[in-house]
């Protein structure tokens, strides 16, 4: 097979590369010319798709073949070439009887199908079943069988010319196969793979990467795209296991049914000892013996249940790479994704149960999730909506896979040891957990193996937080579980740092059931004490609740005996400490960051660069009617915004919005002055009070989400957002 696929055979020729990058994106006209013949535009996929119920993988295929060019005209071209072989070759189940009387009619017609082989003892012959033309007992060439082993096993999807040929014999089949060629990559292209990969910063890369698996990375954050790439793992780490927990419609099951032609995806109810690892009766490996990923998918379900056999089995295999039936022991390298949808939230779970409790009962046993890799927090991905979907171009899906499919064969779990130390007290499977992710994402992000200490930290804390999640969990469910500490330490300075979970962040006392938690004086979980501080926010009149109602969250007897005013309790909690926002954090909020820094201030500086587009002046507003619950009710505050003004798209929105926001909170007490300068990049809040507030993304401190939908409980609740990762500094002016 060459680079466009099976030229040879006319059925899919080489275009002309006629490549117009005029209206691509940077990245997009990089990528087109890094990667030429093996990229593709990817919303064409639902363009030409249809009501074939084909993978993916398949139209991709085809599309390199015709559609590669990045002019509109030759696209549009493509695409109608692709319909066209799709709607004379594609086999619809109800449209069998039809295609048969064509290949009779016409004597040969050339199929899209999936083929599966069996070897037919009696006649020992291998022998075809096509699974929506029909037809079965179709005669095998035994190389082809030796060429395509997959055949055997649950079929491939393959382009076949299929011939028609009646003998009169009514035991001979008329059905002859002619020609078969599986549709997948059958060349490793590694070299050129890494060599164009030096050519693209980590950031373009980590976008071709997230393109390449139809997603538009603009709308996704640093560590969504880094937990989108876990779920490529299995793909190109051996024997990794991984599990996947969380709401429906997340796209959890999508990648491992239409990613690669390398991985299978089965219903966690539909499978056996047999059919997974190895038939008795014939002696024939089942899935693990070939691919090289096997998805469970609707894997969670109480009431599912499982052999003890095929469980035990499975145990073995996934700590030692092997299974045994009867006197023989095998070997496979198939890695295992286990996902399911989960009936609750997370504080539902950690309160009366753990992360696990969706598991069937069989599954839910230490000794089985102890072999589990990595747990990816499926509740962390927001449930797929068009607009994610990207325009751009990326790989090829065949091209990728075969890519991840030879570069199983490298080892990347040691390379950040001479940088990195993991803490001694992390068990054998803690460690082989870490450095299996860690190895995986490598291979992704730095195929070659090459990379500094500074990108290979972010990839070592997401590895061992994955097993973290994992080990936190067993320690709830098996007492006798020794518990350990998730840290290394950088070779550089010597430094311990501790990993944690989000789950452990955004509800630190429901996490660590019964144990007397530092919560920094707050009387509930951060999510929890910033939803009673927000259900006062806004009074009927349109004015801030003022902070007399926050001190009602306070204990009776603290609010008898204090002799402080409201406002002074609340300034009494600024301590100056720095905070660190992780990526993707929950429980976040400008009252819970500036609060006590703005209680009593009657001038308030604000110096950030960026509140000009619509989001950015929402922010502010929320910033506002913090400021109101700051202040007493009788009490006047000057707030003084000092913003860019340079973007010309967005100018007279800016200056309308701000006009407004001035009118507005002038009538509460508020009282709002701006004015612009181009040059300013710093961000700070000062307030007259001597305190200093140093947020390192200004107000821009959450992650995107669908502002403009009054139904969203994000719009109005900031401890449901997810942040951005940064530090806030907070320090007095004195000090400066």
């Amino acid at each position: 097979m060459n680079e466009q696929g099976m030229s040879q055979n006319g059925w899919i020729e080489s275009p002309e590369h006629n490549a117009d990058g005029n209206s691509l994106s940077v990245l997009d006209a990089k990528i087109t010319d890094m990667f030429p013949g093996v990229t593709v535009r990817k919303d064409l996929v639902n363009k030409v798709k249809g009501n074939a119920l084909v993978p993916s993988y398949v139209l991709e295929f085809l599309l390199s073949a015709y559609a590669t060019n990045t002019d509109q005209a030759s696209i549009e071209s493509g695409v109608d070439r692709v319909r066209a072989i799709l709607a004379n070759n594609y086999v619809h189940r109800e449209e069998a009887n039809l295609i048969q009387s064509k290949i009779r009619e016409k004597g040969s017609h050339r199929i899209i199908d999936r083929v599966q082989v069996v070897l037919n003892g009696k006649t020992d012959l291998y022998e075809a079943t096509f699974s929506n033309l029909g037809i079965s007992q179709v005669i095998v060439d035994p190389s082809l069988v030796k060429a395509y082993p997959k055949l055997l096993v649950t079929g491939i999807w393959c382009m076949c010319q299929i011939g028609y040929a009646y003998s009169g014999d009514p035991r001979e089949v008329p059905w002859q196969l002619l020609q078969l060629k599986p549709v997948q990559m059958s060349r490793d292209d590694r070299e050129n793979y890494m060599q164009q990969r030096s050519q693209f910063t980590d950031s373009e890369w980590i976008d071709l990467l997230m393109q390449s698996i139809g997603f538009n990375p603009d709308l996704f954050s640093d560590r969504a795209k880094l937990l989108h790439l876990v779920r490529m793992v299995p793909f190109v780490e051996r024997n990794y296991n991984l599990v996947e927990l969380g709401p429906k419609g997340t796209g959890k099951s999508h990648i491992y049914s239409e990613f690669s032609p390398h991985g299978m995806l089965i219903s966690g109810g539909e499978v056996t000892v047999a059919k997974l690892f190895v038939n008795n009766s014939n002696g024939r490996l089942g899935l693990v013996g070939y691919w090289d990923t096997v998805a469970f998918d609707e894997f969670a379900g109480k009431a599912k249940k499982a052999g003890r056999d095929l469980v035990d089995i499975m145990k073995n295999y996934m700590a030692n790479k092997s299974f045994s039936r009867g006197v023989e022991t095998f070997q496979g390298e198939a890695s295992m994704a286990f996902v399911g949808n989960t009936s609750h939230n997370v504080p539902y779970m950690l309160k009366n149960s753990d992360l696990f409790e969706e598991l069937p009962k069989q599954y839910h046993d230490p000794a089985f999730l102890d072999r589990i890799h990595f747990y990816l927090p499926g509740w962390e991905f927001e449930q797929i909506r068009s607009e994610m979907f990207t325009s751009g171009f990326g790989f090829v899906v065949d091209y990728l896979a075969e890519i991840l499919h030879n570069l199983r064969d490298a080892d990347y779990s040691d390379r950040f040891e001479k940088y990195f130390e993991l803490s001694s007290t992390l068990s054998t499977r803690d460690k082989d957990g870490i450095k299996k992710t860690f190895s995986g994402l490598m291979k992704l992000i730095y195929p070659d193996g090459n990379a500094t200490p500074e990108q290979m930290e972010p990839l070592l804390r997401c590895a061992i937080e994955g097993r973290k999640r994992v080990k936190d969990q067993l320690c709830r469910i098996d007492s006798t579980m020794e518990e350990v500490e998730f840290t290394y330490k950088r070779a550089s300075d010597g430094e311990v740092v501790a990993v944690q979970t989000l789950e452990e962040l955004d509800y630190p006392r429901l996490y660590w059931r019964g144990r007397v938690v530092e919560d920094e004086g707050e009387t509930e979980s951060p999510v929890a004490s910033d939803a009673v501080a927000i259900a006062g926010a806004i009074t009927n009149d349109g004015g801030g609740a003022s902070v007399s109602e926050e001190a009602n969250t306070l204990p009776a007897t603290q609010q008898e005996t204090s002799t402080l005013t409201p406002v002074e309790r609340l300034a009494a909690k600024a301590d100056g400490k720095q905070r660190e926002l992780v990526e993707n954090q929950r429980g976040i909020t400008y009252f819970g960051l500036f609060g006590p820094y703005l209680a009593g201030a009657r001038k308030i500086v604000v110096e950030d660069a960026y509140v000009r587009k619509p989001y950015q002046l929402r922010n502010l507003a929320e910033f506002l009617e913090t400021v109101l619950r700051c202040k007493n009710p009788d009490e006047d505050v000057a707030v003084h915004l000092v913003t860019g003004h340079n973007e010309p798209e967005f100018v007279d929105a800016q200056v309308n919005g701000l006009d407004e926001l001035v009118s507005t909170f002038s009538q509460l007490g508020v009282s709002l002055t701006y004015e612009f300068r181009d040059t300013l990049h710093d961000r700070s809040i000062i307030t007259d009070t001597g305190w200093q507030i140093l947020p390192g993304r200004g107000l821009d401190i959450f992650q995107k989400f669908i502002d403009g939908d009054w139904l969203n409980p994000l719009l109005r609740h900031q401890q449901l957002r997810r942040v951005k990762e940064c530090k806030v500094t907070y320090r007095r002016i004195d000090e400066k």
